[in-house]
């Protein structure tokens, strides 16, 4: 499997992707907004697109597909339940359904619900796993979900799914957010060691040559994977101070969701 992941230096911060079969060299373009790019890149590679996957009907992930359709052919594939909000529609997926690209590309999708009610993220399973994960896991973040989703079906996909991926999978998220995220779970636990030398290290980076974290990176870096730590309790109940003694994980999560939206 060959990535390439390309920054569109757009007002939004968006991240597209293209994954390629090396036998083949048939490509899928993951939220392809900025088409140009995508054709680009791909061309530069020698590689042809022939499939769109959008992980969500938002427009700054589905806007480029109309003209990329009219240059390449390539057919639109985005979870079954966004049939009507994404026009063109080629194929709708669902949980554990399999994107296939050339001869040697395997693309395991799950259903991701949360930042929207229609989101899905490819998984590929190889000897590198990679998430390709739209606006559902940022690098040291969380989706929101203010626009068709819902904070306590996000927590259940972090708890059931995210969580229990290898951990050496790569994270490629939707938007360059990280040093944001990064203040912010500094803010939650200013004893993160690791996220206050991930910070120093990744401030003003080229999102170009952006920094791809691991799951491993997350559970360290990521105050949504880090729901029982004492500090981040302890913080939280300064905002919250009628939270339990032992809160349990979901309500951390959904605290700090909250917090996370007026931050």
């Amino acid at each position: 499997m060959l990535v390439k992941q390309i920054w569109t230096a757009n007002a939004y911060r968006n991240f597209n992707y293209l994954i390629a079969c090396p036998q083949s060299g048939e490509a899928l373009a993951i939220d392809p907004l900025d088409y140009e790019k995508c054709l680009d890149a791909a061309k530069q590679a020698g590689w042809t697109i022939t499939q769109i996957l959008n992980t969500h009907e938002h427009r700054d992930h589905t806007g480029g597909n109309d003209a990329l359709v009219q240059r390449t052919g390539a057919q639109v594939l985005a979870h079954r339940n966004a049939k009507d909000k994404i026009a063109g529609m080629a194929r709708g997926l669902a949980a554990g359904d399999v994107v296939k690209v050339g001869r040697s590309v395997d693309l395991e999708v799950l259903d991701t619900p949360g930042h929207t009610m229609a989101h899905v993220c490819l998984l590929a399973r190889a000897d590198s796993p990679a998430l390709f994960c739209g606006d559902t896991l940022f690098n040291a973040g969380a989706g929101n979900c203010h626009n068709g989703g819902h904070p306590a079906e996000l927590y259940n996909t972090f708890a059931q799914q995210l969580a229990r991926l290898p951990e050496a999978t790569s994270i490629y998220p939707g938007h360059d957010y990280i040093e944001n995220n990064l203040r912010f779970t500094l803010d939650r636990e200013p004893d993160n060691a690791r996220a206050a030398a991930m910070l120093q290290r990744l401030s003003g980076q080229d999102p170009s040559q952006a920094y791809v974290t691991t799951l491993a990176d997350e559970r360290e870096i990521n105050t949504f994977f880090r729901l029982t730590s004492a500090s981040v309790i302890a913080r939280l109940r300064d905002a919250f101070p009628d939270l339990p003694e032992q809160p349990d994980p979901k309500t951390v999560f959904l605290k700090l969701r909250e917090l996370r939206n007026q931050w």
